[in-house]
């Protein structure tokens, strides 16, 4: 048998598979739109039924005390009632008797109370019509609802159709997987409707990839360089104390300052290291509680009033007590980063003020507000970011790791930064706690 012969075979293989049409799906549809329907039909007829039942119930005791209270012997709830079809009249008697047996009304209920039967009957052809009339825009509902369902289904009948049989699909996916070049935005191109969404989870994934190992060598890197340098200071100065150190004591208190220093920096810089790797990982849990706003920035206030005197602190806060729930600690950390950040860029004996308040839309916020050196506009975009430093602030010692803490903890707390800044005029920072797109 020769190829020609065998690739006939497999194509007539393939004919004889049945395959997935707009009508096949448009039935299917169909079918499953008329079990919901009737599945509505049920529900509703049940609702009805029980609403029937009441309205009746009400009606004839409505009407049975309306007969009563207007007769000579008046309303008594304890008296003998019964209900009896007379022979003789040919119809339902209502009888109300009283605890010796005497009658005291005899009622014919029909015609009299035959208008409850009546408005009932075309309150039931009012609900049948509402229910009739109401099949078409339902449906029409029901097909919207679940028109995205039956194209998953369909991509899944499409997909589940595919001849696999011979590994050509499998073998054009490995070719261009083998193919890909680096650098390349959407390195994966397959030419094949088929594998259309397949090419495109599989582009994207490989982009989060490329942008996380980037992120990944870039912190590393940068984490690197920040270690370096202490670490280059510490071995210096324990160099330079080997060699003259022991005999010269201006030196041996040169190095040792410059040694504990050093480390307190090296120290600093692996704890918020740890914090951020910690929370990367999912393993920092927020311990949120009703706390006040109010009282938790009095405390970091005068805190900053005893740590810091080369700066003038101020504090306002409305008159209303704000509550949140939130993680007190991260909270207070996240403050205490922005006021640590104000105080290196702000000359000595200048303002940095404090405050708390909620804004237009109603959500609380934390402002840290300086008189510092300010930041330009591209600086901002930026200042979040781990270890980045913008030119101006190089000289000034510091990790750049404080507010990319600060906004991991704002993130966790669904909240978010408003930044206002000018240069050589100042910073405002503020901490806005709440979803807005929730409002």
């Amino acid at each position: 048998m020769d190829s020609e012969e065998i690739e006939v075979i497999e194509s007539e293989s393939e004919l004889q598979e049945p395959v997935v049409t707009k009508k096949s799906s448009k039935k299917r549809m169909n079918s499953i739109t008329r079990r919901l329907h009737w599945q509505l039909v049920r529900s509703k007829m049940g609702i009805y039924f029980v609403q029937n039942l009441l309205i009746f119930g009400l009606m004839c005791g409505g009407w049975v005390y309306m007969q009563e209270s207007h007769s000579d012997a008046g309303f008594d709830i304890d008296r003998i009632r019964t209900v009896y079809y007379d022979e003789e009249k040919r119809n339902l008697e209502y009888q109300v008797l009283d605890n010796e047996g005497t009658e005291l009304l005899n009622l014919d209920i029909m015609p009299d109370g035959g208008y409850i039967v009546g408005i009932i009957g075309i309150l039931i052809c009012l609900q049948g019509m509402s229910i009739i009339f109401g099949l078409y825009g339902e449906g029409k509902r029901i097909r919207k609802t679940l028109k995205p369902i039956n194209e998953i289904a369909v991509r899944a009948d499409r997909l589940n159709r595919l001849t696999l049989s011979d590994g050509s699909k499998y073998h054009e996916i490995e070719s261009a997987i083998e193919s890909i070049k680096p650098g390349e935005e959407a390195p994966l191109s397959l030419q094949d409707k088929d594998l259309e969404g397949i090419e495109a989870a599989m582009n994207n994934l490989l982009i989060r990839m490329k942008e996380t190992y980037q992120q990944q060598a870039r912190f590393v890197n940068d984490a690197s360089h920040e270690l370096r340098t202490p670490i280059a200071v510490i071995q210096g100065y324990a160099n330079m104390l080997e060699r003259w150190g022991r005999e010269d004591q201006e030196v041996l208190d040169e190095s040792i300052h410059a040694i504990v220093h050093e480390a307190d920096h090296m120290n600093k810089l692996v704890e918020q290291l740890l914090f951020l790797a910690r929370g990367d990982s999912g393993k920092t849990i927020l311990k949120k509680e009703e706390l006040s706003l109010n009282e938790m920035m009095q405390e970091i206030y005068e805190e900053s009033l005893m740590i810091d005197e080369n700066h003038i602190y101020k504090y306002s806060a409305p008159e209303e007590e704000i509550m949140i729930e939130a993680d007190q600690t991260l909270l207070k950390q996240a403050v205490r980063i922005l006021i640590d950040n104000a105080a290196k860029y702000t000359k000595k004996k200048d303002e940095i003020k404090l405050g708390i308040g909620r804004n237009e839309k109603g959500l609380a916020y934390l402002q840290v507000q300086d008189t510092g050196i300010g930041m330009a506009e591209a600086d901002v975009k930026h200042m979040f970011e781990r270890f980045y430093r913008s030119d101006e602030t190089r000289e000034i010692k510091g990790t750049g790791l404080g507010l990319s803490i600060a906004k991991w903890i704002v993130d966790k707390h669904n909240g978010h930064f408003e930044i206002l800044s000018r240069t050589e005029l100042g910073t405002r920072i503020r901490i806005v706690l709440g979803d807005e797109s929730k409002i």
